[in-house]
């Protein structure tokens, strides 16, 4: 597959180092000569400096015969018109388009991105993606990370293990002993920072990271096992009133088990236009940093922080600051993924990285096939697939023990009908089920192949 991607900062380069590892054939476009060299330096990828909302630069990226077209720069107007030029002069079949302001992804105006307006088949928020994202930290308060899949029946769970934790040293095959009526698999771990899928013969250990593939209905049991307590949040402070913090608090508003939550907003006009636009949340103007708003906001009594203003030392710097106040849970929003060792340390209980669900968006839609869902896992390290099984597929109709799946690939769940089963050697995958696997990133495209998605299905 020809990809151009316009932009090559931190999103539009994570696309590129994906799509080329895959062995598609990828071209950068950057108005900045030193982030186009730095991609072509590091990942198998052409590049050309220049607007890529100009049609000659286009035209020198490969437009003519591209398949698709990525617009995540910097400018929401720029990626717009690139989509536009995209289509109108070189007819490239799919076009994203990432925009940040919100009056462009109002449903009323929902028209403009048709095709005979501004022909954009997918928009992509970042904003909406992490506010989304931080919403389901705090369903889920006990784990570092959270996904939903299949429907909402199933989710992919992050999970910390504690010295407490009562199932260390066992091996996982006796863990599915153990617990046989569980609908839970551990699909990944990640032990001394290297991210792995295990087999049935591994123990976990503590200080062990591992992801959790499981039924909705069993979380807080899966929870429980692994050692975390489940509580409920009642009251949420979010720090920084933004698109992302204002996105959640209206989510939170919209709610129907009323959680109290307040907002501190440093800047003032920004925090008025929160207020007038939320009923019943409280916003604070002030900083966040400052000990004597944090307590106004009564810190000390709530269930969670929520530190998601543009700067990620303030944020975590806040999370740190209202833990020590007496805050059980905090979760901070973290652009620059070498910080995240320090989120251990620094006792921080989740973070959000707004570029790896960016990239997660975008990824679900770039394997537009039969590929449902797609979660980017650590530093692009690994991917949690859904997908829907195709005849044609060299799954369908075959037990689970019988496929041969790369060493890195495991299978998390397979829902049939609206039911969502836990895999064993013998279950058998018929066409039309949908699986979910995780898959190490040197297998994606065996994945891909699997499940048969092919240039055919954009």
């Amino acid at each position: 597959m020809k990809v151009i991607i316009c932009g090559a900062g931190q999103v539009g380069w994570q696309i590129a180092r994906q799509l080329s590892s895959e062995r598609n054939d990828v071209t950068l476009v950057d108005v900045n000569a030193d982030l186009v060299r730095r991609a072509t330096d590091t990942l198998d990828v052409q590049g050309v400096v220049g607007f890529a909302s100009y049609p000659d630069v286009l035209e020198k990226a490969g437009a003519r015969d591209a398949d698709m077209i990525i617009a995540a720069t910097h400018s929401d107007e720029v990626n717009m018109v690139a989509c536009e030029v995209a289509h109108a002069i070189f007819s490239i079949p799919r076009k994203i388009a990432r925009l940040r302001a919100q009056s462009y992804l109002d449903a009323i105006y929902s028209d403009l991105y048709r095709r005979d307006h501004l022909p954009i088949d997918v928009v992509i928020s970042p904003e909406r993606e992490v506010a989304e994202a931080a919403l389901q930290r705090l369903a889920a308060p006990a784990t570092f990370d959270t996904e939903s899949f299949m429907l909402g029946r199933a989710q992919l769970l992050g999970i910390q293990l504690d010295e407490d934790c009562p199932v260390l040293d066992t091996p996982l095959r006796q863990l599915n002993e153990l617990f046989s009526t569980l609908r839970a698999i551990v699909v990944g771990v990640r032990r001394d920072g290297r991210l792995f899928a295990p087999e049935a013969g591994d123990q976990l250990f503590a200080q062990d990271q591992i992801y959790v593939f499981t039924h909705s209905e069993d979380v807080n049991r899966t929870l429980e096992i692994f050692g975390k307590q489940t509580k409920k949040q009642e009251r949420v402070v979010i720090i920084g009133g933004g698109n992302v913090g204002l996105g959640v608090a209206r989510a939170l508003e919209a709610r129907t088990d009323r959680i109290r939550v307040k907002v501190i907003e440093k800047n003032r006009a920004r925090a008025e236009r929160a207020a007038d636009s939320l009923e019943r949340t409280i916003v604070l103007n002030g900083d966040g940093m400052d000990m004597d708003i944090l307590l106004e906001a009564a810190i000390d009594r709530a269930d969670a922080v929520l530190a998601v203003t543009d700067d990620d030392k303030t944020n975590l710097l806040v999370a740190v600051r209202a833990k020590q106040a007496g805050c059980p849970m905090s979760i901070a929003l973290v652009n620059d993924p070498t910080l995240a060792p320090l989120m251990g340390p620094l006792d921080i209980d989740a973070y959000i990285n707004p570029r790896a669900t960016t990239v997660s968006s975008i990824l679900r839609h770039i394997r537009h096939g039969k590929v449902r869902a797609i979660y980017s896992l650590g530093d692009a390290e690994a991917e949690m697939i859904e997908a829907q099984v195709l005849s044609t597929s060299p799954l369908a109709g075959r037990l689970i023990r019988e496929i041969e799946f790369p060493e890195g690939v495991l299978v998390g769940a397979l829902m049939k009908g609206d039911k969502v089963l836990k895999p064993t050697g013998d279950t058998r995958i018929e066409s039309g089920d949908i699986i979910a696997l995780f898959a190490m990133a040197k297998d994606v495209r065996e994945v891909e192949r699997l499940l048969q998605v092919s240039i055919d299905f954009f």
